[in-house]
């Protein structure tokens, strides 16, 4: 007798991924908690395991396949592996599944430094999944259908649409469920999240006759999002190329369309003398080197970041416009934008503030080169009040960092040097190390005026790193 193994839930608000690589082959025997697919989702490779024994006799998705939460993976038959998950306990290893050989990463960035920075979502419009017509066109490039489950297997029979781009449609599994129980065909439903997602609030408008919401940003209260752009044919102006988004790249769409979107941002410039500090971390290096870890700016930043939210509790809340209230944070973990070969990843260093800077140094080290080889899971990206995002180990004298709600606020680091600074004690100018700063804020909850007192603030933390005992 067969038995079929599903692609589980593998994290909150996650209908969807990408098969990165299939652990397990036709003939091999696989048991329970053995690792049998690595799937890609929106920021993290996590290994799936299987929840049968026995031996598989299809395989049913492929690497690069799209697979929605729910869909045949494996067929699995009654065999050695079965009989070993069942007290016959002298199945020989011969069956079992070689997955240990299975590379679980990509290759790691080499880059020594803790290379946070800001990777712009694609300027043109890249068509997703719930795009307009006219997607069809490019068909034969495009990744992959997702696998879904079909109606006989008992599965939702809402979770695939033949009349959508890419067969899937954008709900979660509670919404699919309440459409069920309702009587209503999600394919019918006009989604009004970013790219169509459907929420309950239009399964139950929809069942009840009333028009849905006007858009994701009618949720956060500013205007709707725009539609994607169709592109035009740009065959006759030379050879092109289409590339499947990977993950990352779909959820840095989605995250940076809706924060742009919904949040009036601000940003406010300021810049700290930063002798003193780059002196400090030179010294104090060698101390760090015996943890094993490497005294950066950004984990010293993130130190004083975190004192500064203590100090302007308005930077680390967030604005629950449903509700008419703000949400202030008795915690301080801090988001850090981490460059790599596969998109922009942001671990979070929790309760920043209680710990010391060589203990944030060996954290910042391990979540930097865990995000490098595709090794974070969904937890280390989750909870942060604040973000950091260090562009200054690349170059420029300033950028504009976008907020990514929830948060109300994100901190920008440039490019630093050494320049003239008048000295009125001396009179003259003297040379003094610079560290070009940025700040941008949510304006429906943080003013001007008060962003520039926390700006300065992180300044003279910078200027004087006693400032952090003495008042953070």
């Amino acid at each position: 007798m067969s038995s079929e193994f599903k692609l589980p839930e593998v994290g909150e608000g996650i209908d969807t991924g990408t098969v990165v690589s299939v652990l397990v082959a036709v003939g091999d025997t696989v048991e329970v908690d053995q690792s049998v697919l690595e799937l890609e989702t929106d920021k993290a490779v996590v290994e799936v395991p299987s929840s049968v024994a026995g031996t598989v006799e299809k395989v049913h998705v492929a690497e690069g396949d799209e697979v929605a939460i729910g869909s045949v993976v494996l067929t699995v038959g009654e065999g050695d592996g079965a009989a070993a998950a069942t007290d016959d306990a002298d199945g020989d290893a011969d069956g079992a599944a070689d997955a240990d050989d299975a590379d679980a990463g990509a290759d790691a960035d080499d880059g020594g430094d803790d290379g946070a920075g800001e990777r712009p979502a694609p300027s043109d419009g890249a068509k997703q999944d719930s795009a307009a017509p006219g997607a069809g066109d490019a068909d034969r490039n495009a990744p992959k259908r997702a696998s879904v489950p079909s109606d006989a297997s008992g599965s939702d029979p809402d979770a695939s649409s033949e009349d959508l781009p890419g067969g899937l449609i954008p709900a979660a599994p509670s919404v699919r469920r309440l459409a069920r129980e309702r009587g209503v065909d999600l394919r019918a439903v006009r989604g009004s999240g970013i790219l169509g997602r459907i929420s309950a609030e239009d399964v139950e408008a929809f069942a009840d006759g009333r028009p849905t919401r006007a858009g994701a940003g009618a949720a956060a209260g500013g205007a709707p999002a725009a539609a994607a752009v169709e592109l035009p044919d740009f065959s006759p102006f030379g050879e092109t190329e289409r590339v499947a988004m990977s993950g990352v790249r779909k959820a840095t769409v989605r995250t940076m369309a809706a924060a742009w979107s919904t949040v009036p941002m601000v940003t406010h410039f300021d810049v700290a003398d930063a002798t003193e500090f780059e002196a400090l971390r030179k010294r104090f290096q060698p101390w760090a080197e015996q943890e094993g870890a490497k005294l950066t700016p950004t984990a010293m930043l993130i130190k004083v970041v975190a004192s500064a939210l203590r100090k302007f509790p308005d930077f680390n809340a967030s604005i629950d416009v449903a509700a008419q209230e703000i949400v202030y944070k008795r915690y301080v973990n801090v988001g850090v934008a981490v460059d790599t070969d596969h998109g922009l990843l942001v671990p979070v260093v929790r309760n920043a503030d209680e710990k010391n800077m060589i203990d944030l140094a060996v954290e910042l080290g391990e979540l930097a080169a865990k995000a490098r080889d595709r090794k974070l899971s969904p937890d280390e990206m989750r909870g942060g009040n604040f973000s950091v995002s260090n562009l200054g180990g690349i170059g420029g004298t300033g950028f504009t960092p976008i907020v990514n709600p929830p948060d109300v606020a994100i901190l920008g680091v440039s490019r630093g040097g050494i320049e003239p600074v008048w000295d009125p004690e001396q009179e003259t100018f003297v040379p003094r190390r610079t560290m070009p700063l940025s700040v941008t804020y949510d304006h429906r909850l943080i003013d001007g005026a008060m962003a520039a007192r926390f700006l300065r603030w992180v300044c003279r933390a910078v200027e004087e790193p006693f400032l952090l005992a003495l008042e953070g």
